[in-house]
């Protein structure tokens, strides 16, 4: 199947749309859906593109704009903090992972070139999926996903010395075969290699220098014009000039982009920059991943299985034990070293360009780099069901190895209210009450949060609310009020069960997360309730509306009404809540209709109270 630009195109964006969010939908990220979409178009399954890998090299621009995009959201501070983890658990994973491939290899009968090479190449992982994968799931500022980038930081900085040291290996192999080394692809090949060194060097400084001096005048330029084509434009511009200078001089463009991104770290500028680029960023990521899926060659995968395989799990199993012992050995904690190990054993799209290079320079044959090409892919494809393995088998069980906190000693003197909760919703609470020198026991099942506390001088007992001993500890069977301001909706409902089954003398305010969460509070007679949103929703409406040229006093008047109206509805809704959804839904669209209508009449009180024209609705 062709059909020219248009019908590939066609293909590509089809297979995307349709794979991507079935993987996601079943928890697998998208990096897997496009993995899975270019596996299923490719010349191994339906066929419907036979010629990838202009695609692969086109795609190859979204990792550089990836690491661009990563460079803007990496101010040089924090880069400075991250120097330790960078050359401490990057070199420790880059020379260990070279260090045991290479010695299989040998093993193996391989040449020391070749083994060499395999091992450097093979030592690196796939930025692109890993950064992805990690932030799609939230861990990319955790320890072990801070571990993880630093890692790939470092190894997008030896890419540079990596391809530098090939043409060396081909030249020794050489000599003993007699094997020609063809040509490097940089522009200074024929330069003597201290003139190589210092114009280099000179493309590294022009980048730092043009980003701090020249782009942010011509930024400034640009934006006065108030054309956003224009500024995406210019980004892009720079994205792929830095690029482009970057690989004249044999550097990597990613490397590359990646500096001018950090230089830009602190441009007031920086966010305009990343809105323009993100969505041309995973296009292009997109169309990576397709197209290393469509290079998955399944009928090399038939005809050696247990070679295939044997790369793949061996490869894994390598760099996992090299990660989890640098991850325990800079004490990142258990689950942090799973989460650091399971995120990078796999290789990356790097190593794509580094066997390209050996096959170029005739290091490796064809009999060694195809299944080697295979096997990178293989494992760049099940890097997301790693990942899924960790988070649903690996991490529940190691965060119950945690050492526990025990529940802190109940103060011996009485309490007026039981606090539950001491958030961002509790702690406003709990600070007033004291203020007015009521003694309030406040409880908190966050020990972190306890701690922090603490040293703001506000004081909280960790302790379990759902549990019947710690809250007769706490007073309860004397208290006059007890509070539940707890964030989790399913955790409130079952404490306030507990307390009106032992503790029925107690009167009960409670926090709502949500309107549903407000209809199941009202179902077990929970009357005083507070949605944590509405009353700082309706502060900024009243704002709002003084802004539009609303007096102060019709401000605060249209939300009072509102207020009031909005609660009487979620009384009267919660006779259809558990009832025919269509019906529920019937109800609130009238609801909403009438508290609208309520608010507009009351410009013209002379004719109708809120009260008549709430009632006249037929909203009862």
């Amino acid at each position: 199947m062709n059909g020219g630009f248009w019908g590939q195109a066609l293909i590509y964006l089809l297979a995307a749309v349709v794979a991507v969010p079935i993987a996601k939908r079943f928890g697998l990220g998208s990096v897997l859906g496009y993995l899975f979409a270019g596996v299923l178009i490719g010349p191994s399954a339906l066929g419907w593109i036979a010629e990838f890998e202009d695609a692969q090299h086109f795609g190859e621009f979204g990792v550089v704009m990836m690491l661009f995009v990563v460079g803007l959201e990496l101010r040089p501070a924090l880069l400075w903090r991250l120097r330790g983890p960078i050359l401490g658990t990057g070199s420790g994973q880059v020379f260990g992972t070279a260090a045991l491939v290479t010695a299989i290899g040998l093993a193996f009968g391989l040449t020391w070139q070749e083994a060499v090479t395999i091992g450097l190449t093979l030592a690196l992982s796939s930025t692109a999926i890993v950064i992805q994968s990690l932030a799609e799931k939230g861990q990319l500022h955790t320890r072990g996903g801070q571990a993880a980038f630093s890692v790939l930081l470092f190894q997008d900085i030896a890419v540079i010395p990596i391809l530098a040291l090939l043409p060396w290996l081909a030249s020794g192999k050489t000599a003993s075969h007699g094997v020609d080394t063809g040509h490097s692809g940089s522009a200074l090949t024929h330069l003597p290699p201290w003139l190589q060194m210092i114009v280099t060097l000179a493309a590294v400084v022009s980048v730092v220098v043009a980003g701090r001096f020249l782009l942010r005048p011509l930024f400034r330029y640009i934006a006065s014009s108030k054309l956003r084509e224009m500024f995406t434009a210019v980004a892009l511009l720079v994205v792929v000039a830095t690029a482009l200078l970057m690989e004249l001089v044999g550097l990597s463009a990613a490397l590359g982009t990646f500096i001018a991104g950090v230089v830009l770290a602190d441009s007031e500028y920086r966010h305009e920059l990343e809105a323009d680029i993100e969505p041309f960023k995973g296009l292009l990521l997109g169309l990576f991943f397709i197209a290393v899926g469509a290079g998955l060659d399944l009928g090399l995968v038939a005809d050696q299985p247990f070679v295939i395989s044997g790369l793949v799990g061996g490869l894994i199993a390598v760099k996992f034990i090299v990660l989890l012992a640098l991850g325990l050995g800079f004490r990142m904690g258990w689950g942090s070293a799973f989460l650091f190990a399971f995120a990078l054993p796999q290789a990356g799209e790097f190593c794509f360009v580094l066997l390209a290079a050996a096959d170029g320079l005739h290091l490796l044959d064809v009999a060694i780099s195809a299944p080697l090409k295979t096997a990178v892919a293989l494992s760049m494809a099940i890097t997301p069901l790693l990942m899924l393995i960790n988070e649903r088998l690996v991490q529940p069980r190691f965060a119950n190895l945690n050492p526990k906190r025990e529940h802190d000693e109940m103060p011996s003197e009485e309490a007026d209210v039981i606090l539950a909760g001491f958030g961002r919703f509790g702690h406003i609470i709990g600070r007033l009450l004291r203020a007015q020198k009521f003694q309030v026991t406040v409880l908190d099942n966050d020990p972190d949060q306890v701690d922090l506390l603490a040293r703001f001088g506000l004081k909280a007992f960790y302790g379990d609310a759902s549990r019947l001993d710690l809250l007769t500890a706490a007073g309860a069977a004397h208290a006059k009020l007890f509070i539940c301001a707890i964030d989790s909706e399913e955790k409130s409902i079952e404490v306030i069960e507990l307390v009106q089954k032992h503790f029925p003398h107690l009167k009960i305010l409670a926090r709502a997360g949500s309107r549903q969460h407000a209809y199941e509070l009202l179902k077990r007679d929970v009357t005083q309730i507070q949605r944590e949103t509405l009353g700082s929703a309706l502060d900024l409406s009243v704002d709002a509306l003084r802004t539009l040229g609303f007096g102060a006093h019709r401000a605060l008047r249209a939300a009072r009404l509102f207020r009031k109206y909005d609660e009487i509805s979620v009384k009267e809704l919660l006779l259809h809540y558990e009832g025919d959804q269509g019906a529920y839904a019937s109800e609130a669209r009238k609801h909403i209709a009438n508290l609208e209508r309520v608010l507009q009449e009351d410009h013209h009180p002379e004719n109708h109270s809120p009260e008549d024209s709430w009632n006249s609705a037929g909203s009862r």
